[in-house]
């Protein structure tokens, strides 16, 4: 089904999944993976990667748009039913609707083939390296914060509307709590990246955008309406003050 490459000395047992039907650069991949501490496994059939990547349990997974048979919007798809690893999408095309279809689904990042393999292995370690909760400056650690009838809960990364709760993806959460830590404060995208994928991470701040889009639907907003996350025009998002 699979193949699996053995981690290099002294790793930390971080797993990872590479699935893409072009075997050189899967291999690739995998080999900078490797030498930079993660056991790899890969898989080159999309249908095949959903058993692979239930089995592996992994922390990373960089995934094709363009593959046989189930393509990657569909494995992310499936992916997000199970699990919350991080996935970083790959696409040769460029086209925004390509890289938009994957981050919907619950894709963190993407890269544009031809891409530095060295590069794609920083972006990685920058995800790997984010805190599970982001404590704000001017408040407790354990603070719940609260926007109406939204509240987010940093220590146990949870949030509810209404009282339900919503699930939301790593990035998704790491986002809203970004904004919520700040309530009223207008943040440019630049601020979110350097909070939610650090001060290191290069690509298309858009990114951004396709996140919020994606938190709003999740958290109950109908078409337009900016539910809980404002958007202000030419500068960023705010959360709070008129939402």
């Amino acid at each position: 089904m699979g193949r699996v490459s053995s981690p290099a000395p002294g790793a930390a047992g971080r797993r990872a999944v590479v699935v893409d039907d072009e075997e050189p650069l899967a291999n690739v991949i995998a080999g900078y993976l490797e030498r930079d501490g993660f056991e790899v496994h890969q898989v080159h059939d999309g249908a095949e990667a959903i058993p692979l990547l239930r089995e592996v349990d992994p922390d990373l997974v960089v995934l094709d748009l363009g593959l046989p048979g189930l393509d990657g919007v569909e494995v992310c798809r499936q992916l997000r039913s199970f699990s919350d690893c991080y996935v970083i999408m790959l696409t040769a095309r460029a086209k925004e609707v390509d890289t938009l279809r994957g981050l919907r689904v619950g894709a963190d990042d993407y890269m544009t083939k031809p891409f530095s393999p060295r590069e794609l292995v920083a972006r990685a370690n920058t995800l790997l390296r984010r805190p599970r909760r982001v404590p704000a400056p001017e408040a407790e650690p354990s603070a719940v914060f609260e926007v109406g009838t939204l509240t987010v809960d940093p220590q146990s990364r949870e949030v509810r509307v209404d009282g339900d709760v919503v699930s939301l993806t790593r990035t998704e959460f790491d986002v809203l709590a970004a904004l919520a830590r700040r309530p009223s404060t207008v943040l440019t995208r630049r601020a979110l990246i350097d909070d939610v994928w650090g001060p290191g991470w290069v690509g298309d701040e858009h990114l951004v955008d396709v996140h919020v889009l994606h938190v709003r639907k999740k958290l109950g907003a109908q078409a337009e309406r900016e539910r809980f996350i404002r958007t202000v025009r030419g500068v960023g998002y705010c959360i709070g003050a008129g939402t």
